[in-house]
């Protein structure tokens, strides 16, 4: 069986098994729609009145997103490793061809074409409860294909670290919630200590290049950029495609082949 075969057929496997599980295909788009209920709600009601939710609607647009490009992939592939583990799957995987990158592979895929969808009602229930201006640039695409790439690599390396299934969903909420607050999503850099290194993030650069791609304040125009610099939705996507690949990486690393 050549490469793309055994990628395509563990996409497949995987992409059942979370079919199966009615549970989690219900929450991965119920969750952030409840989010964006409650925080659109907030911003309506709360604009100029001091506070955090003041920003336009539209610049929460990174926020929304990332509340599904980082949950859903740390906690299903943290908890498809744990519970590999814990069956002894991984022993019965290295008696196949199938490496630990391409059994990786195959779990970003079913990942990427879940929040991919979960992505797009996203945009459109921000657009319909909040008013929120968006431009829809493609650049949105290569943001939530890295950005799930990204977490489902580091998903993997907490699957592996953590002693059980448990262990897993408490590790990737205790990395989870901080990341979303201290990324430049929903609170704005202006109302956190300057000293925060917000760029330690990798859920900043998803945040910041999302916001340069779709989000442009009323009244303003595009910025100018230096001539030779890279204008900052593809210099943040191209950091964020550098991280991916070394989160992958590590992810694809940590998978074990016995346990």
């Amino acid at each position: 069986m050549s490469r793309v075969r055994r990628v395509r057929a563990e996409t497949v496997a995987a992409g059942k098994a979370f079919l199966r599980r009615r549970t989690a295909v219900f929450f991965t788009f119920f969750f952030p729609a409840i989010i964006i209920l409650i925080f659109g709600a907030l911003v309506n009601t709360a604009g100029g009145s001091g506070g955090v939710f003041t920003e336009p609607p539209g610049y929460y647009v990174p926020g929304y997103l990332a509340v599904v490009v980082l949950f859903t992939p740390l906690s299903r592939v943290g908890s498809e490793v744990a519970r590999h583990r814990e069956g002894n799957r991984f022993e019965k995987l290295a008696t196949t061809p199938l490496r630990r990158w391409e059994w990786l592979a195959g779990q970003t895929l079913v990942n990427v074409a879940v929040i991919g969808a979960a992505a797009a009602g996203i945009l459109a229930l921000v657009v319909a409860v909040t008013g929120a201006s968006v431009r829809f640039s493609p650049l949105l695409v290569p943001y939530v294909v890295f950005g799930v790439a990204l977490f489902c690599g580091l998903g993997a390396v907490l699957g592996r670290v953590s002693d059980s299934q448990d262990g897993v969903i408490a590790a990737s909420n205790g990395v989870a919630l901080p990341l979303l607050f201290l990324s430049e999503t929903f609170v704005p850099p202006g109302l956190l200590p300057e000293w925060l290194p917000l760029w330690l993030s990798p859920l900043t650069y998803f945040s910041r290049g999302v916001r340069a791609a779709a989000y442009v304040p009323e009244g303003t125009v595009a910025a100018s950029t230096v001539p030779g610099a890279l204008p900052p939705e593809l210099f943040n996507l191209a950091v964020l495609a550098a991280l991916a690949v070394a989160f992958f990486v590590a992810g694809a690393v940590a998978i074990p082949r016995t346990d």
